[in-house]
């Protein structure tokens, strides 16, 4: 690469990992971290380098991909024919350059099919002679994840075809489509995860996702082997816990619709057009969308859009723009495909939808760390799918910044399609009595006065760390997350519950509690009789499953400022138990690769308070591991290098390739 600019070089190599980590947060984890804005602008200037400059242009480039890689929870299963994503388009006139494009390739405009773009899973079905084959994810387009047996308890994907009007069964056939919730479902979802203490899904296509993709077969087994093992009423009642938990899988498997939009490998069925296939799916009793339209020309396209910019929310379910195909097949195969995405197609993105609503007061929250941060409180507005009544402010500085005042009329929309954001006020409705946000001088929960951390920081923090209960209970619902000890039942509502009524009066009582214990609360009790909530068997199960969790995971347990999941595992690969890591000194800890001296003298710090060394002394006598067990290593050819992963590796996620070149050196 030496005609490579350096500074080309680099920038090359920042928009590879940050599009590639923006990918696996979407694809593989159902977490996005980018709107679709933010990452096709990423994305746009990563082709635009590769464009100029062909030799970065690698076959495991970003632009040269197709979704995510197959989570190795799965069986890997290889699609018939290649699937593909769609490229996108943001703005009339990348759309109008599209439309030029296919005109001037085919010679004349050819006819379009335009058809909403669900927010959704796209999935692969093979049928053999009217029989479901298999199911799958679509992985990175040639292979996916076999999510057969999860099939089977989703009515929407039907078991048999059905030949209508007298026509004969393909041989073989090949489809693909979105699996989805509808709004109602969704919302109905997130109701049940409330009602059971358990974190609220983001949006339809997360729910859709996490949904599609759980070992349900492997659920079915722990229950039959824990039911056929359980003689005492703890065992018993490990039992009913699990099932109940397989009950709730299996019900969202059932809610989830499908609808397909395209054929595969075909045999015994000859389809010329696009919206032929449609009526042949149909005709088989598989589920197409009502919403589609053959349009003659560009004119047409547009109208749809317009139309469906304008009627979004009248449909049933999420949709996040138009897909625009050329009809006839023949004109398809015409055009061919790049890389990643055909030719014959496009996808325009509606742009982030943006609200109006009343900020009815601002108010502040007190964080694990004592970080105290504004939010808006709001007259509750449906954007982008849900309702949103809250949203962060991050501080003081940022509302001034901002310009909102208490009682304004605001813009608010969801960044990602994800996480609510307040833009800023509607200055020509304002009345005169919105009133400025006045930063509390005290804490809100515990009423020690606020101060920064250091001269110039726009954060206030309460100092009170030991006894505030606002920190005590982010705390406890950070020990139940997933990137720390990974509770499940124990995240907020259930923090707020053990924190108010006492259950524990620091985090350090957390892995003594007991039935006895929950049985004096309310909120995990049910029924005039007081029994035991499923929620708190849960948590109990779960606390004694935690105490044997690697030590880097007790490290984010603790809450220690700057220490997360890369962090603490870079500390524990030097530092292998809680005894060690608390007698190192600042420098020692500063020289940890990856650990700056910020980190280090916030870890030294945290030891040195006594009632930290209080919350050890008694999760080591509950029995919490302290300590990683000496594994004895092979050898390590990789020690020394710095490596980048992109792309995919044949048999392993992301994740898993990081850990294996990890263990490698």
């Amino acid at each position: 690469m030496s005609e490579v600019p350096s500074a080309i070089h680099i920038r090359w190599a920042e928009l590879v990992t940050l599009i590639e980590d923006a990918r696996q947060a979407y694809y593989e984890h159902d977490k996005p971290t980018l709107d679709d804005l933010e990452y096709d602008k990423l994305f746009q200037e990563l082709k635009q380098l590769e464009t100029e400059f062909p030799i970065l242009q690698t076959q495991d480039s970003p632009t040269m991909a197709v979704g995510g890689t197959a989570s190795d929870m799965f069986t890997p299963v290889e699609h018939l024919q290649r699937m593909y994503s769609l490229d996108n388009v943001f703005s009339d006139e990348e759309l109008d350059a599209w439309f030029a494009r296919t005109e001037k390739s085919l010679g004349a405009m050819p006819s379009l099919l335009c058809e909403l773009k669900i927010d959704g899973l796209a999935i692969d079905a093979v049928y053999e002679n009217g029989k479901l084959r298999s199911v799958a994810t679509r992985g990175d387009g040639r292979r996916g994840e076999d999510v057969t047996y999860n099939a089977r308890f989703i009515p929407a994907i039907p078991q048999r075809l059905i030949a209508a009007d007298g026509m004969a069964l393909p041989e073989l056939i090949e489809v693909r489509g979105e699996v989805f919730f509808t709004n109602a479902a969704f919302d109905q979802l997130n109701s049940e995860q409330a009602e059971q203490g358990l974190a609220l899904f983001a949006n339809p296509r997360n729910a859709a996702a996490g949904s599609l993709r759980q070992r349900i077969d492997k659920r079915e087994q722990d229950v039959a082997e824990v039911r056929e093992s359980a003689t005492t009423d703890r065992q018993l009642a490990r039992v009913v816990t699990l099932q109940q938990d397989l009950d709730r899988s299996v019900n969202r498997l059932r809610q989830l619709e499908l609808t397909l939009h395209g054929i595969g490998v075909v045999t015994g069925l000859e389809v010329t057009k696009q919206s032929q296939a449609y009526e042949v799916l149909a005709k088989l009793g598989l589920p197409t969308s009502e919403h589609f339209k053959v349009q003659p020309d560009a004119k047409g396209a547009r109208e749809f859009i317009a139309f469906y910019g304008e009627h979004r929310h009248d449909v049933t379910h999420e949709i996040d723009g138009i897909v625009i195909k050329v009809d006839e097949i023949d004109k398809q195969s015409e055009l061919g495909e790049t890389s990643r995405a055909p030719r014959w197609a496009i996808a325009y993105k509606y742009p982030p939808e943006v609200v109006r609503t009343r900020l009815l007061d601002i108010q502040v929250n007190v964080g694990r760390t004592g970080r105290v941060t504004p939010f808006a409180v709001m007259e509750p507005v449906k954007v982008a799918g849900s309702m949103v009544a809250m949203a962060t402010l991050h501080n003081g500085f940022e509302v001034l910044r901002k310009g909102v005042l208490i009682g304004d009329m605001v813009f608010l929309r969801k960044a990602g399609d994800v996480i609510p954001e307040v833009l800023g006020p509607v200055i020509e409705l304002r009345t005169g009595d919105e009133r400025p946000f006045v930063m509390p001088t005290h804490c809100p929960d515990c009423g020690t006065e606020l101060r920064p951390e250091s001269e110039g920081d726009k954060d206030l923090r309460c100092p009170n760390a030991q006894s505030c209960p606002g920190q005590l209970i982010e705390r406890l619902a950070n020990i139940g997350s997933r990137k720390a000890l990974d509770i499940e039942g124990l995240g907020e509502k259930s923090a707020i519950a053990m924190a108010k009524s006492g259950l524990v009066q620091d985090e350090g009582d957390l892995f003594s509690l007991t039935e006895a214990d929950f049985l004096t609360s309310g909120y995990f009790t049910k029924d005039a009789d007081k029994k035991l909530s499923g929620n708190a068997k849960s948590i109990l199960e779960q606390l004694e499953i935690a105490k044997s969790q690697p030590l880097w995971r007790v490290l984010v347990a603790l809450s220690i400022r700057h220490v997360g999941p890369p962090t603490a595992q870079a500390i524990t690969k030097v530092f292998s138990s809680i005894d060690a890591l608390q007698g190192a000194s600042a420098q020692e800890l500063a020289e940890v690769e990856g650990i700056g001296q910020i980190t280090a003298d916030a870890i030294s710090e945290w030891f040195a308070e006594a009632w930290h060394q209080e919350v050890i002394r008694k999760w080591r006598e509950a029995g919490v591991r302290m300590a990683d067990e000496h594994v004895e290593t092979g050898p390590t050819p990789l020690e020394g290098l710095v490596l980048v992963i992109t792309g995919t590796i044949e048999g392993f996620t992301r994740e898993g390739a990081e850990a294996a070149a990890a263990a490698l050196g």
